[in-house]
């Protein structure tokens, strides 16, 4: 394959979802990926609220698992379509600062659970205090 056409097939539609092209109408560009995007997002809000309304005909356990997917879907949609994260090497830094936020969070939200239910698990019933 010749290196004019691997430009070209850079150029044409290679390209991630959320990722801005170089060439043609980028505010038609924009606007489908900002639509596509929205039709997405709406689309796994409505099942969330199905979901939870328990009119999904989802086993009422798994509900919960379901609302966990659902959400992260949700976040998918909106960092890839809306806040334009893609895997190219532009945007590495931002990738890396993402994974480094939701390990943060993770880790604030996990010690904090498992802090209280420790405290709960120790804690001295009411009945049994001097």
């Amino acid at each position: 394959m010749s290196k004019q056409s691997e430009i070209q097939k850079g150029e044409s539609g290679d390209r991630a979802p959320g990722q801005q092209s170089g060439s043609g109408n980028k505010v038609t560009q924009g606007l489908s990926s900002y639509v596509i995007g929205l039709v997405l997002a709406a689309v796994l809000t409505a099942l969330s609220f199905l979901v939870s309304n328990g009119s999904a005909g989802i086993w009422e356990p798994a509900i919960p698992a379901a609302l966990l997917a659902l959400a992260i879907g949700q976040i998918g949609v909106h960092l890839v379509f809306f806040l334009h994260l893609t895997t190219g090497p532009d945007n590495t830094n931002n990738a890396l600062a993402l994974a480094f936020g939701v390990l943060i969070v993770v880790l604030l939200m996990g010690g904090s659970i498992w802090i209280m239910h420790h405290l709960n698990t120790n804690m001295m019933p009411p009945w049994q205090r001097p």
